[in-house]
């Protein structure tokens, strides 16, 4: 499985105009765009552990979107709604990292992935 992941934090001063915006350009672009398998978005959650002081960004969001193989991230990051969804997205961030990952089940996967 292939996880887009993006992690990002608005603008302090997002208008709710820009806001909705860009839930409606997500909307659109999980209706529209076959490819994705799961999409999921929240908020970080601070429960007072030690690690949560070492981030140099605090993040407020994340979103991560599933898809089968490569194939299916590369035709949702060439669909004209991911187009949209993109442009609405860069108006409204103040920083943000996007990863792709390829997920392993369990243990298999982290011993896959281990020299």
């Amino acid at each position: 499985m292939i996880a887009h992941v993006v992690l990002f934090r608005p603008r302090a001063d997002l208008p709710p105009a820009a806001r909705n915006a860009l839930a409606d350009a997500f909307e659109t672009a999980l209706r529209e765009i076959p490819s994705i398998r799961r999409a999921r978005v929240g908020m970080r959650l601070l429960h007072g552990r030690a690690y949560e002081a070492l981030m140099h960004v605090d993040y407020q969001y994340a979103a991560v979107l599933e898809f089968d193989d490569v194939a299916g991230l590369r035709a949702y990051l060439e669909h004209p709604a991911h187009q949209r969804l993109a442009s609405q997205f860069f108006e409204v961030f103040e920083h943000a990292l996007m990863y792709d990952f390829d997920l392993k089940d369990g243990t298999a996967g982290l011993v896959a992935l281990l020299p």
